[in-house]
């Protein structure tokens, strides 16, 4: 197991005290405890889309009677991984994959196992670190966001309690659609693999057999790029480095409302963008409406990137 921790403690500390930027005393201190941020930051977090959703994969992620979250990568035929590949310690995870999904998901089928969280130690390089590969529209999207170094990827997707019936496993009955947070990557590097891919790998051995590099010929495009997590965690302090897994659901991994859909999610009133640039793709107001001391939004349908900074 990569990193066992309770996923709140990240999440208050990046979407809480991180975001919005923290106030400065005279003294150039933070005026919250343990925190020392340089006032001119300008820090990035994407909330980045994952896993199963309703075209890719069909079914929600389950989120087993004891709280592990297992978020199950997307099918790809032209990558190397399986679903054998997905790192949940002792759960059966060809049982509960067949199960949840009638048998149309079946244990060796390829995946894209992206991103690379927590892979099983048999299948890591040496040096080996969490990374993100993006191509295409969605890191055009990026790009222009100015996502880099230093900045802050949040992995959520599509989940929903599971539970042990009569030998078969199966969601609870009325048990929600949920939105869920399962995962961070703090930016420690960016690789630009469609036009530096033998450079990278020179200088990252490790890399090789992550899925945006290993299969040049799939991944065709020029913007084709890696974003690699940093040596040592600036969130997390027992961390191994920069990234890694949220193990077991918590109410603070969530972003869905309570009784609503998955896609109208709550979130702290400082997202709201009438006194700061939006959410990506969630400029116009009519998504947003205030809720008490929070604000509910209604995300859009597709994308994978959605991005917030302190501009």
């Amino acid at each position: 197991m990569f990193l066992e921790i309770v996923g709140g403690i990240i999440v208050a500390y990046l979407l809480i005290i991180l975001w919005p930027l923290v106030s400065f005393t005279n003294s150039g201190r933070s005026t919250r405890p343990g925190i020392a941020i340089d006032e001119e930051s300008e820090l990035k977090i994407v909330l980045s889309r994952k896993g199963f959703d309703s075209a890719a994969g069909g079914i929600a992620s389950p989120i087993m009677p004891d709280g592990r979250m297992i978020s199950m990568p997307i099918p790809s035929s032209a990558d190397q991984f399986t679903f054998a590949d997905v790192n949940a310690s002792d759960i059966d995870v060809e049982r509960v994959l067949a199960d949840l999904s009638r048998n149309r998901h079946v244990i060796g089928d390829h995946v894209h196992l992206d991103p690379d969280l927590d892979r099983p130690s048999a299948s890591r390089l040496p040096g080996w670190r969490p990374a993100l590969g993006q191509t295409g529209a969605a890191q055009t999207h990026l790009e222009k966001n100015g996502v880099g170094k230093g900045d802050v990827f949040l992995f959520f997707g599509w989940f929903r309690h599971v539970e042990e019936s009569r030998g078969t496993w199966r969601y609870v009955p009325n048990a929600p659609d949920l939105h869920v947070m399962f995962g961070w990557l703090e930016v420690g590097s960016v690789l630009h693999i469609g036009v530096e891919r033998d450079a990278a790998i020179a200088a990252f051995p490790w890399i090789a057999n992550h899925p945006h590099v290993a299969q040049p010929d799939v991944y065709l495009d020029r913007n084709n790029t890696l974003y690699m997590a940093s040596e040592r965690s600036s969130v997390a302090p027992d961390a191994r480095c920069g990234g890694g897994r949220f193990i077991r659901y918590d109410e603070s991994l969530r972003f869905t409302a309570c009784g609503m859909s998955r896609s109208k999610w709550s979130l702290p009133a400082w997202f709201h963008p009438g006194t700061r640039p939006a959410l990506s793709y969630h400029s116009s107001l009519e998504r947003w409406a205030s809720h008490g001391d929070r604000v509910l939004l209604s995300t859009v349908g597709r994308g994978q990137e959605f991005v917030i900074d302190g501009k």
